[in-house]
């Protein structure tokens, strides 16, 4: 598949806000409201389309109101990216309602995590790059509380469009955000914790490879349906994969991971990249990295695919900004993640 690239984001461009899931600025306007200073903060002017800050209950009951949002956000000369609020449970249910040849005749980035895994893988396949990051309450909120090695990845990737990009391990971490009913809360994260870095479970190689992946249980929903990718699809693929907030128990994710292997997934895509777990113990940590593991090396015999854990993307901060449909390079031996190309069009 040949990818779209998009010009590269500027001071004074226009950028897209939607709320493609749950309602959550209608909840909790002042995280909303923070987050939307940081983009600012970046020289970029904001157009909230008309789902970004409506009612929750009325989103949830009008999925297509919420796709013509996108629709129209690709459609929009003047918008040059488009960012996600914060994610929910049900994205899947506006996927019917995308205007594919309105996305692929206007191609431009979308970035946001979680339930939006369903809006980025989809519009992946459709040969768009698009961005897994932070969303404007969960993270973009968060950026002055976070290390500032965070807010130069952010600045990097989303305004600089390096080329051969290394990433790093962020020096701590920590699991969401204390409660924004409490307006002291906002824009903060709760107890830092120091990150002892990724962990190799498998693989002596150096392999290439596009990346794609998301939310574990969110691509769950898509299985299955006309919106998972085709067996081709997988051919040379850097798979990543990390787990929400609900916590899905090392158990529920080593089912998951059996039906990529009963696809015959783990044998075609190049490395296989796990996200750090929020609100796991050390010892599900364990556990987790051990169902892995075994799922690939010994249930589906595949003990060369390289596999890397704990790393820093997903539902814990800070989280990098990972681009579907760019080149990457994972490297056993240096233990090294990289882009191989720039994310935009200089």
């Amino acid at each position: 598949m040949t990818y779209i690239k998009s010009k590269k984001l500027q001071k004074g461009d226009t950028v897209a806000i939607i709320s493609p899931s749950w309602g959550g600025p209608s909840v909790f306007p002042k995280p909303y409201e923070l987050g939307l200073k940081t983009l600012e903060e970046f020289g970029l002017k904001i157009k909230e389309f008309p789902s970004a800050r409506k009612d929750a209950d009325y989103n949830y009951n009008h999925p297509e109101f919420r796709a013509k949002d996108i629709n129209d956000a690709y459609a929009d000369k003047d918008v040059k990216a488009i960012f996600s609020s914060i994610g929910g449970d049900d994205s899947i249910r506006i996927l019917p309602y995308l205007d594919l040849e309105v996305i692929k005749n206007n191609p431009k980035p979308i970035m946001g995590y979680s339930d939006n895994t369903t809006l980025l893988t989809y519009i992946n396949q459709q040969g768009i790059i698009t961005l897994h990051g932070p969303c404007i309450m969960a993270g973009l909120s968060q950026y002055h509380a976070l290390e500032k090695s965070f807010q130069e990845h952010i600045k990097q990737l989303l305004l600089e469009n390096p080329e051969n990009y290394s990433f790093h391990p962020y020096k701590k971490f920590n699991h969401g955000y204390p409660d924004w009913w409490k307006e002291k809360n906002i824009g903060k994260i709760k107890k830092t914790i120091k990150n002892k870095g990724w962990n190799w479970l498998q693989g002596d190689s150096v392999v290439k490879g596009i990346l794609y992946g998301g939310s574990f249980e969110v691509m769950e929903f898509m299985k299955g349906t006309k919106y998972w990718p085709k067996k081709e699809f997988w051919n040379n693929k850097i798979l990543f994969l990390e787990t929400s907030e609900d916590k899905p128990s090392p158990s529920n994710v080593k089912w998951m991971l059996r039906n990529y292997g009963i696809q015959g997934i783990f044998d075609q895509i190049s490395a296989l990249l796990i996200g750090r777990p929020r609100d796991y113990s050390e010892e599900e940590v364990k556990e987790l990295e051990s169902n892995i593991l075994n799922v690939v090396k010994n249930e589906f015999k595949n003990d060369t695919l390289p596999i890397v854990s704990n790393m820093d993307f997903g539902h814990t901060d800070p989280q990098w900004i990972i681009p579907l449909g760019i080149k990457a390079e994972v490297n056993c031996k240096d233990k090294t993640f990289k882009l191989k190309e720039k994310i935009f069009e200089d």
